[in-house]
């Protein structure tokens, strides 16, 4: 089964009297599957966090139809084993990090012992159980990402949906995030992540597609797209120095043993640009 399925999803936003309408996401066909950390990647503007808003119910798509987990998404109960992370998540700064889970925990129908110790596992888990008494106000920008983390999954959400997690977050933060979201992969958890950080991309997404200007431009497998096709790299053993210039055959008649034969890698950085010098250059900006 698809954690999140999407058929010619499109949104469409009015501009005002006689300023037309902006194309914001064009007829996007996106599946993310069961318990894999699927990355969404674009540029300002190219639709990626008007996917996670259409997805979650938060505006309704110009044409088109998204399910989660084969529920559609207009309805309330597509979102019962969702947790979604906003890009600038606002908090009660007065609240302590205990009254903020507590807060979320009711809404989500928790109470009592069953409460309490989701919120000891939560504290432990995105590890802030030092400043779990600490007023919200006080706490770093690395902290509220990590509090606005545990809130997401408070009721233990099957999905994930979490858009810029490290935006405004220093390096030593951003890697604990990063290594929060490999540990929600090895729990099981499907999530879906926006980011610009296409290096901690790299490193926690399964799957990965670029949107540019609304459009879906480039999709698949993380470590088939940088693997760089154009290049072969042969790795041999005890090759004599008149041998090195050979090739596969060569190796073999100059004494050598064929130990490895792969494409290297480039990034995914030189990888997403690339792809946006492309897609531009075809000059089909619609």
């Amino acid at each position: 089964m698809d954690a999140i399925r999407t058929e010619n999803l499109t949104k469409k936003y009015g501009l005002g009297w006689r300023k037309g309408r902006l194309l914001a996401l064009d007829k996007l066909n996106l599946r993310v599957r069961e318990g894999e950390v699927y990355g969404l990647l674009g540029p300002n503007g190219s639709g990626k966090s008007t996917t996670l808003k259409c997805i979650l119910d938060l505006v309704s798509p110009t044409e088109g139809e998204a399910w989660m987990f084969d529920v559609p998404c207009h309805k309330v109960e597509s979102r019962l084993h969702v947790g979604f992370l906003p890009e600038n998540p606002y908090f009660y700064k007065y609240l302590t990090g205990v009254e903020t889970l507590e807060f979320y925990g009711k809404l989500c129908g928790l109470s009592g012992d069953m409460l309490r110790k989701r919120i000891d596992e939560l504290f432990d888990l995105v590890g802030l159980a030092h400043a779990r008494d600490r007023h919200l106000k006080g706490y770093s920008k690395g902290m509220l990402q990590r509090i606005g983390l545990a809130q997401a999954m408070i009721h233990d959400p099957k999905l994930l949906l979490l858009d810029e997690p490290t935006a405004g977050v220093d390096p030593i933060g951003s890697r604990d995030i990063r290594d929060l979201i490999l540990r929600l992969k090895k729990m099981g958890k499907t999530v879906l992540l926006c980011s610009h950080l296409l290096e901690q991309v790299q490193e926690v997404c399964d799957r990965i597609s670029v949107l540019n200007l609304g459009k879906m431009i480039l999709e698949g497998d993380v470590q088939q797209l940088i693997s760089d096709q154009r290049r072969l790299s042969i790795t041999v053993e005890d090759l004599p120095e008149a041998g090195r210039a050979k090739v596969e055959e060569a190796v073999r008649s100059a004494g050598g043993k064929l130990i490895d034969i792969n494409h290297p890698q480039t990034t995914l950085e030189s990888l997403f640009l690339d792809a946006l010098k492309e897609h531009r250059g075809t000059g089909k900006h619609d």
